[in-house]
């Protein structure tokens, strides 16, 4: 196996994780009722999917 040759400063460590970092979620409103709702996925409060109902929701 390959081993450095010399030891990785924190610097240059931390320089190259500066990409990993959590994103924030994002959410769109949905066409039927207005709830919040993630784009390309059912509406959790109506069950609706770009204006057709996907899933019969209990009330």
């Amino acid at each position: 196996m390959a081993h450095p040759k010399r030891k990785i400063s924190r610097t240059r460590r931390d320089k190259r994780r500066t990409h990993y970092k959590l994103e924030t979620p994002q959410f769109g409103t949905c066409t039927n009722c207005g709830a919040p709702a993630a784009p390309h996925h059912v509406c959790g409060s109506c069950g609706y999917y770009r204006g057709q109902a996907v899933i019969a929701k209990q009330d």
